[in-house]
């Protein structure tokens, strides 16, 4: 349809859409002919008695078109004042599904443009007909109709509206649009509006000079711009000072000059709007502080600027809440520069400091001048403090603004180091001579696998059942063939080979949902349905709802000792844990109940934003919590015989609760000093939790594990080892468990991917971009087999494993999906032979489907997903 469209060369086109269906064809139709995407709403008008029969429609805009059918208006007596009320209904409802699907987008207005208005195929035609006549009206060029699918004689009359229609099959035998589609799955509405914000990403980037982007810090929205030159080689967050903010033209001339030396920057309102009307909080310098510490907690979370050095710049009151900040994070940040700033502010703190710090401060501005050596006096770290001749508080002199640039750009020119990773050269093609040798080697060990549906595709996989664990990985929380692969895979090795125990990148309680309802346990009501945090269609999709299926069939007929077990590794749904927890304590024990809740109740105060927990601790220095949370944990441990005697399960479940959150206090705590600290709390946790599982579960159970690429591969053939001094599960697992633990990574080449652009943004379906040239999935794309097997063990294939033991860059794509900044969001280089076991390849993969979060009322909410 796209090619057939560009051929026409149309003027000045833009794309429009009959939501929901249209909007995957017109999207790959906008990107073909680079046009703007937009919705045209149709909303048809029923006959009184009969609304099944077209009175008319209406059709959204900002002057609604309604076209209405005299001679079905004549024959049903319709009058003014049912149209009029019929009218208004559908126009409330047109209303509510543009706030849907577009928010606050405005709408693109047909005059003057091509409108090629475009749907998944044609029936009856109209809805089509009431967009056609809407877009002539409003002033529209010319008017195409662009459908796949269509009855040959729908489409004579839609030619007497259009100037032009385009349909690939005018069907002279017509069964509904359905029967020309190999999938025809009826789009959700978080599918068409991921689609939408995936075409207007792309228009949007392409139209801008360089990469910039408004961004919101949780937990209160601070709104700030981040700009990002191509390859950044740090990040630096500006804190403004009294009676500015992020728009700031000193301070955004200082960020336009460190984007050109390469430098990533972070424009940052410190205060809500409400918040700068009180004068008084622009000299609040803890609050100021901790916003920072907020901003860091989202940078840490961002995927190309993550493992990014950090440096701080403050001017005025700023420079008080960026020592402070520093003071906190310690060598998390690499450097700080003051301008005119008023370091002083950070008082006994200064002495914390541990970044290299530089105070640029006006010749003239004598007052500030006397307490940024006051200042300078107090600190320990490297320091500096530079004088510009002259200058007053503001800079304000010809040329004084410009060498505070210069100093500042030096300075973090200086301390920013990029990580090793980063400043690897990577090779823009692999050359001819390096790469059809090792395309050959690979060929040649390549296991292909059948198609998922055959019973045969997970026979390959007996070879790794002698394993105690066998961990299950993916290149992205988002592709449907990695999760049906995995259900296989587990399938064959649970009702062959007699593992019973599956372990998943999930929290404690939301799994243990799942436990039940497959053991066909009681239900315990939670007080929020499971897996409805973010990201929602990790667990919640069709994929795993099957697998699901499977586990609760399997065990119907299986004796309790030999029923499979579902359980979460994951430590983030703190709050669950506690409430699970005291439940358990309430129902055996609520003298010790008692007791639990009061200490429980010290992390009460940050039980909807746990990460303020974390800058709470580190501004007083230590865990407040720490101690209340651990002795929980202790006396549950210290009356294990007492309890469990009465059900070992419940006691299991509430014992891992208490784990959770003791290991979730100290996360929240470790993650201000930088993402590998966080990061080694979570997977240790990971590998402790599969643990406990398997040393509940007696000595000869065995384990499955499903989770991220990144967590089960070996993290010390990797950057994350090698760079950064993180560990994983899989490192943990191999170390633990030698030959008995099977590492399993799983990669694509391109497809589609369920992700968001932001955390907690909504899910897109977004394309996956061509591996790079460079990268092992580039290369196992070479190969030219839709899907394949290779076996790394030693012993196997040592051609395979010397070439596949040089590093190359493999991709990662996480909840979050960034193809505009792949290689630094995604990409990192890998030893794949030491890095796993065996390696799965599926060249084209294809999203997940989302299952809806409508929770039902009756019975049916005893299922795990609350459908």
């Amino acid at each position: 349809m796209a090619s057939s469209l560009v051929g026409l060369d149309p003027v000045s086109p833009v794309i429009y859409a009959l939501p929901r269906g249209g909007v995957p064809v017109a999207l790959e139709i906008a990107r073909a002919l680079h046009a703007p995407l937009d919705l045209i709403l149709v909303r048809k008008i029923g006959a009184p008695g009969v609304p099944e029969v077209a009175l008319g429609a209406i059709v959204d805009g900002a002057s609604p078109e309604t076209v209405i059918n005299e001679d079905v208006r004549r024959l049903s007596r319709a009058d003014d004042v049912y149209l009029q009320h019929a009218k208004q209904r559908e126009l409330a409802e047109l209303e509510r599904r543009r706030a849907l699907y577009l928010g606050n987008r405005a709408q693109v207005e047909p005059t003057g443009h091509t409108a090629i208005i475009v749907d998944d195929g044609l029936a009856t035609g109209a809805t089509a007909k009431a967009a056609l006549i809407a877009a002539k009206s409003r002033g529209a060029a010319k008017v195409i109709l662009a459908i796949p699918v269509a009855p040959a004689e729908t489409l004579v009359e839609m030619r007497q509206h259009a100037d032009m229609v385009v349909c690939l099959h005018p069907a002279t035998s017509f069964q509904g649009v359905g029967s020309f589609y190999q999938d025809f799955h009826q789009l959700t509405d978080e599918e068409t509006i991921g689609l939408l914000r995936q075409g207007w990403a792309e228009v949007d980037q392409a139209a801008a000079a360089s990469m910039k982007r408004q961004i919101a810090v949780p937990p209160l929205g601070l709104v700030g711009d981040l700009s990002m030159p191509a390859d950044p080689r740090g990040i630096i967050l500006f804190a403004h000072g009294s009676g500015s903010s992020r728009l700031s033209p000193r301070n955004i001339a200082v960020a336009e000059s460190l984007n050109a030396q390469g430098f990533a920057t972070l424009l940052l309102d410190l205060l809500t709007v409400n918040e700068a009307r009180d004068r008084r909080n622009v000299f609040d310098i803890p609050l100021l502080a901790e916003r920072l510490l907020e901003a860091v907690i989202w940078i840490g979370a961002e995927p190309d600027i993550a493992d990014l050095p950090l440096g701080l710049f403050g001017a005025s009151t700023g420079a008080g809440a960026a020592m402070l900040a520093a003071a906190g994070l310690r060598d998390r940040v690499a450097a700080v520069v003051s301008r005119g700033g008023r370091p002083d502010l950070a008082a006994e703190r200064l002495a914390e400091v541990e970044a290299p710090t530089l105070f640029i401060v006006g010749g003239g501005d004598q007052q500030v001048l006397e307490l940024n050596r006051k200042a300078l006096a107090a600190l320990i770290c490297e320091k500096m403090l530079k004088i510009v001749p002259n200058a007053t508080h503001l800079f304000e002199e010809p040329g004084a603004l410009e060498v505070v640039t210069d100093m500042a750009s030096a300075w973090f020119q200086h301390y920013l180091a990029l990580p090793a990773s980063r400043q690897t050269p990577v090779p823009a093609e692999i050359s001819p001579t390096q790469k059809i040798p090792t395309v050959a080697v690979v060929r040649a060990a390549a296991e292909p696998l059948p198609s998922l549906d055959d019973p045969n595709f997970a026979t390959a996989f007996d070879r790794f059942a002698a394993a105690r664990v066998v961990l299950l990985g993916e290149a992205s929380h988002g592709t449907s063939e990695f999760y049906q692969a995995r259900a296989a895979i587990t399938r064959r090795l649970i009702e062959q080979h007699g593992f019973t125990l599956v372990a998943v990148e999930a929290d404690w309680p939301d799994a243990a949902t799942i436990d039940r309802y497959i053991r066909q346990r009681p239900h315990q009501p939670t007080n929020t349905p499971p897996f409805s945090r973010f990201p929602i269609w990790m667990w919640r999709n069709k994929d795993v709802d099957t697998f699901v299926s499977f586990l609760r069939d399997h065990n119907t007929n299986q004796p309790p000792a030999t029923k499979v077990g579902f359980f979460g590794l994951d430590l983030y749904n703190m709050t669950a844990s506690i409430a699970a927890v005291l439940t358990y304590l309430d129902r055996v024990d609520p003298q010790a109940a008692q007791v639990a809740r009061a200490r429980y109740a010290c992390l009460s105060p940050w039980s909807r934003q746990p990460a303020a927990y974390g800058r709470a601790s580190l501004t007083e220095g230590y865990g407040l919590c720490e101690r209340p949370v651990t002795r929980i944990l202790v006396d549950l441990l210290q009356k294990e015989f007492q309890y469990a005697k009465r059900d070992g399960a419940e006691f299991f479940d509430a014992m891992q609760n208490a784990h959770l959150v003791a290991d979730a206090e100290r996360y929240y705590r470790s993650m201000y000093y930088g993402a590998h600290e966080s990061w080694n709390q979570r997977d240790q946790h990971m590998f402790n939790t599969l643990q406990n599982i398997l040393a509940w579960a007696g000595s000869t159970s065995k384990a499955i594990v499903w989770a991220h690429n990144s967590h089960i591969g070996d993290a010390r053939f990797t950057d994350m080892g090698m760079e950064r001094d993180e560990l994983n599960i899989g490192q943990l697992c191999r170390q633990a468990y030698g030959q008995n633990a099977a590492l399993i990574g799983f990669g694509t080449h391109t497809g589609t991917v369920a992700a968001a652009s932001e955390w907690d943004a909504p899910m897109e379906i977004k394309t996956v971009r061509p591996s790079r040239p460079d990268s092992y999935e580039a290369l196992f794309h070479d190969v030219g087999t839709d899907r394949f097997l290779l076996d790394l063990r030693v012993g196997q294939h040592n051609d395979l494993r010397r070439a596949m033991a040089d590093p190359r860059l493999e991709r990662y794509i996480g909840v979050v999906y960034r193809p505009e900044t792949e290689r630094w969001s995604h990409y990192s280089y890998a030893s794949l032979s030491n890095q796993y076991d065996a390696f799965v390849w599926f060249d084209k993969t294809s999203a997940v489907t989302p299952l809806s979060t409508r929770v039902a009322s009756g019975e049916d909410q005893t299922y795990p997903f609350g459908l």
